[in-house]
């Protein structure tokens, strides 16, 4: 049976589908296609999770975050930036759509045209969740240690409620920044200094 998780402000609400046992990678990416206004994940036990829309401001902030990202890879060269639209399929199966990703130049151009033309199967090498109204923080720490134990390099889960900002790598515990003013991608993303005054 497929289970759709529609997130609700508060708490998740499911729905059945008694029909179907459990949507195929290519059931799942023809359900995004016949549901483009939604924003929809799929966790690696298969669950679909419907998302609200961000709400404007949150929107805002994404943009911001993206804009910096974007001019960062643009002189760094060594590879390109996606925003929040873009969905991956991870190694262990889930299709996740962080709000701001990176991914290696060589990494990315070792895929096919068709695979980047779909939920791309690879873990970004550095992504961004930026917690919303609707988000709680214990589902966005689990994302973000799913996003590295798929193979990120790097992850800020930026949490604008509390204002901190999350840091993890593989193998560590994630470091705790409290009201940061900027957030520095180095050692892995050399000269990337996120400005916090505009995400705040």
């Amino acid at each position: 049976m497929t289970t759709l998780r529609i997130q609700a402000p508060m708490t998740p609400m499911r729905v059945n589908l008694p029909g179907l046992v459990q949507m195929t990678r290519e059931q799942f990416y023809e359900f995004c296609q016949a549901n483009r206004e939604l924003r929809i994940e799929r966790t690696a036990a298969g669950e679909v999770i419907i998302m609200p829309p961000a709400f404007s401001d949150t929107g805002n902030r994404n943009f911001n975050l993206a804009v910096q990202l974007g001019l960062w890879a643009e002189q760094d060269g060594t590879g390109i930036g996606f925003d929040s639209s873009s969905g991956f399929t991870l190694p262990n199966g889930a299709t996740r759509s962080p709000d701001a990703a990176w991914i290696k130049s060589d990494r990315w151009n070792g895929l096919t045209e068709a695979q980047k033309a779909s939920f791309a199967p690879i873990c970004p090498d550095f992504v961004v969740e930026l917690r919303s109204a609707s988000d709680t923080l214990s589902s966005l720490q689990a994302k973000m240690q799913e996003y590295i134990d798929n193979g990120a390099l790097l992850g800020w889960l930026i949490d604008r409620k509390n204002r901190t900002v999350y840091l993890y790598r593989p193998n560590q515990a994630p470091v705790i920044f409290d009201n940061p003013d900027v957030v520095s991608g180095d050692p892995e993303l050399p000269g990337l200094v996120l400005q916090m005054a505009k995400i705040w």
